[in-house]
């Protein structure tokens, strides 16, 4: 199996947190707010990977997620940023992850799709053959059969990617 190349990262909930009493632009809300343990895992994860944010953001395109991003400070840890504006395809539709791959020059399986929505995010990246990861508050314990893992901590990103690096190597010969 292929190495991992690229992370591709949901936006609101996963990254930053979207609060449903502002409308419009998340660059030009009042207060924007990033989520725990985020700066420190895109640190250590953009040094190896590819980092994107893929959103259906509704109210922005690249360039508003942007300057969202660059007022709390993680703009620079992403390559790419795609919104369904610019796609054309919203998620969940599997359009939306495979112009993403295909944009990317990558196979699914060299990508690592993170989100917090199972539905949008995660079952149709893993579809696509994608390795996803479910960023959760919920109950592990819950039936996410779609997700290769789910976490509650954004912080610890850095060792599940190296675990799923590590899986998939065994297979290699």
């Amino acid at each position: 199996m292929p190495g991992i190349k690229a992370i591709v990262f949901d936006w609101g909930d996963t990254l930053m947190k979207d609060f449903s009493e502002y409308e419009g632009p998340m660059a030009d809300w009042e207060h924007v707010e990033i989520i725990d343990g985020v700066r420190k895992s895109l640190h250590l994860i953009s040094q190896s990977y590819i980092c994107c944010v893929a959103s259906n953001a509704g109210a922005s395109n690249s360039a508003l997620m942007g300057i969202a991003l660059k007022r709390v400070d993680i703009q620079q840890y992403f390559q790419y940023l795609f919104t369904s504006r610019e796609l054309g395809f919203s998620k969940p539709s599997l359009e939306f992850f495979n112009k993403i791959v295909q944009t990317l020059g990558f196979t699914p399986q060299e990508c690592i799709m993170v989100g917090n929505d199972y539905d949008k995010d995660i079952i149709p990246a893993k579809k696509i053959g994608m390795q996803t990861i479910l960023f959760s508050q919920v109950s592990k314990d819950e039936n996410f059969n779609y997700a290769n893992y789910v976490t509650n901590s954004m912080g610890n990103l850095h060792e599940i990617i190296l675990e799923i690096e590590k899986r998939n190597n065994i297979y290699t010969i």
